[in-house]
């Protein structure tokens, strides 16, 4: 595991638990009392993007050494003059300029006021839990969302009739939440995987909403190479998903296993979803079996429709370019190793799969080698582990001009279950309908005040939005989440000012170069001394 620090004194920030890169915990906790970048961010916005105490400090980076592969070893270059992708008569401009709006899609646009979506939310109890923060906050700030896969599976209200869905509470919920703040920008996707195939998720989500919803195929994410699990810890909750078709681990129906549950040994059961293609030997079945699925689904009305893939190898990633961009979906989202989890094995989230700058690499030379050729290439999503605008512009950069957006899991579900905090406690009578974990607040947020309105810098912003009355509504999870963009946009439109970028569509690979030779070979991004190394001895020619 890589080393990165715990602490950063410039930005106030502390750790509660071992790092990753991207600057998160590797184990991120609902009730944690604080406070890393992200925890931060989420209260105080574009604040936490400059060094602390102003006027009593002096900040330098020590982030000059690069060691290995990986985003962190890629460097933003700047350019001192030009402004491409402005629209300014007078060009005398400002980083604010800078639009960041993006868009995804072939026939059907879909129209996005910043360039993140959130990973799929699924089946896992927590992204059930702090829902109405993530949806609402989403829809805010015109982000995207996914409705992950299992949601219909695993709820107890749902039923079936013959095998299909006839009533699905949940996922209902989890569409109308987000609807209710919609305003044209961002989108709902429902994820499918085989056993929401089985159930009728998509005809169901095709008779009740139509054209309103994304709907996307699961082949993978970076976390795990088998199916999505959670944990239930109650025998009765085991022997209901076993009887909805699912794999429980271990068998709730064997009597050993109930007698051990009874004695107090056996406290936990895993469901496991099914391994998708199974039944299938060569890429061209898949392919074939791929095209008939999407066939269906544009047949039940979806306009659009995305694919959501893993870390699996170059085959596969092959694969997914190539048959998105023949069967013309909206967007492919490309999971690396690193990526977060609700629910997977840990050593197999530590050992396996390609690591996020590799396979996001070599997607961009495959989407080349497509593009020159003639074909039209499918919309792309980068994720596995990104929480800072520098990561994001590196990624941005990584696979321009194919990536449109950049795919966050935890990063953006810390800002839920903060506001969720501290809602149970400046509201004690509705802790336990906004799942709060707290009694009172910590002094990584009472430092800021005592109100909403004071902790969260972002708080009159969002009341813009949404007015004064309907403000009471607004889940402070939400208020969080508008926070956290509000920080990673500004910090985005900064970098991309200093490259001389007022358009994220112009972004370009020419605007990142590595920061050794390994990471040059393994990227082809250059080393940093040899960008424009040949245009510089021309000035000193002239």
């Amino acid at each position: 595991m890589n080393n990165w620090p715990k602490s950063n004194d410039v930005l106030g920030c502390v750790n509660r638990g071992n790092t990753i890169e991207s600057g998160l915990c590797t184990l991120c906790r609902a009730d944690c009392q604080g406070k890393c970048e992200t925890f931060l961010s989420s209260l105080r916005g574009r604040e936490k993007l400059y060094p602390r105490d102003f006027g009593l400090v002096t900040a330098g980076s020590g982030n000059t050494t690069h060691v290995g592969v990986s985003y962190n070893s890629l460097r933003i270059q700047g350019l001192n003059y030009g402004a491409t992708g402005s629209t300014s008569a007078d060009q005398d401009l400002l980083f604010t300029d800078v639009s960041l709006e993006t868009s995804f899609g072939t026939k059907e646009k879909t129209k996005c006021k910043v360039p993140f979506m959130t990973g799929a939310l699924g089946s896992t109890f927590i992204a059930a839990k702090y829902w109405d923060s993530f949806a609402a906050g989403c829809a805010l700030v015109g982000a995207p969302i996914v409705v992950g896969e299992n949601v219909v599976g695993v709820d107890r209200e749902a039923e079936l009739k013959n095998g299909r869905i006839t009533k699905a509470p949940e996922l209902e919920r989890r569409i109308d939440t987000y609807m209710r703040y919609y305003d044209g920008y961002g989108a709902i996707i429902v994820q499918l995987n085989v056993e929401d195939t089985r159930n009728g998720v998509a005809e169901y989500v095709a008779e009740k909403y139509g054209d309103k919803v994304i709907i996307e195929l699961k082949w993978g994410q970076g976390a795990k190479n088998i199916g999505g699990e959670i944990e239930v810890t109650s025998l009765d909750y085991a022997l209901f998903l076993k009887k909805r078709g699912y794999l429980v681990d271990p068998d709730p129906e064997k009597q050993e296993v109930q007698d051990g549950y009874k004695a107090g040994a056996v406290k936990h059961f895993a469901r496991h979803s099914r391994l998708g293609y199974t039944d299938l030997s060569s890429y061209e079945q898949v392919r074939d079996d791929f095209m008939n699925a999407v066939k269906y689904l544009r047949e039940l009305g979806f306009k659009r429709i995305s694919l959501k893939t893993g870390s699996y190898g170059m085959e596969a990633l092959a694969m997914a370019i190539k048959f998105a961009s023949e069967a013309e979906l909206e967007l492919l989202t490309m999971d690396g190793s690193g990526g977060g989890t609700g629910m997977s094995p840990w050593n197999m989230m530590e050992s396996w799969g390609v690591p996020s700058i590799l396979l996001h690499a070599k997607a961009h030379e495959y989407a080349s080698r497509l593009a020159a050729s003639g074909q039209r290439v499918v919309d792309m999503s980068f994720a596995g582990g990104f929480a800072k605008e520098s990561n994001i512009f590196k990624a941005l950069a990584m696979g321009a001009p194919f990536t449109k957006m950049i795919c966050m899991g935890r990063a953006m579900m810390i800002p839920g279950f903060l506001g969720s905090n501290i809602e149970g406690v400046l509201n004690p009578e509705r802790r336990q309908a906004v799942n709060g974990n707290w009694d009172k607040l910590p002094a990584s947020v009472s430092q800021y005040g005592a109100t909403a309105e004071e902790i969260f810098a972002c708080y009159q912003d969002v009341q813009k939005v949404v007015g004064k009355d309907e403000m009471k509504n607004v889940p402070l999870g939400a208020v969080g989440i508008w926070c956290l963009v509000d920080k990673l946009s500004a910090g985005l439109q900064q970098l991309l000012a200093g490259a001389r970028k007022f358009d994220l569509n112009q972004i370009s690979r020419n605007d990142i170069a590595s920061g050794n030779r390994e990471t040059a070979a393994e990227t082809g991004i250059p080393f940093i001394t040899d960008v424009m190394d040949e245009t510089a001895k021309k000035i000193l020619d002239m």
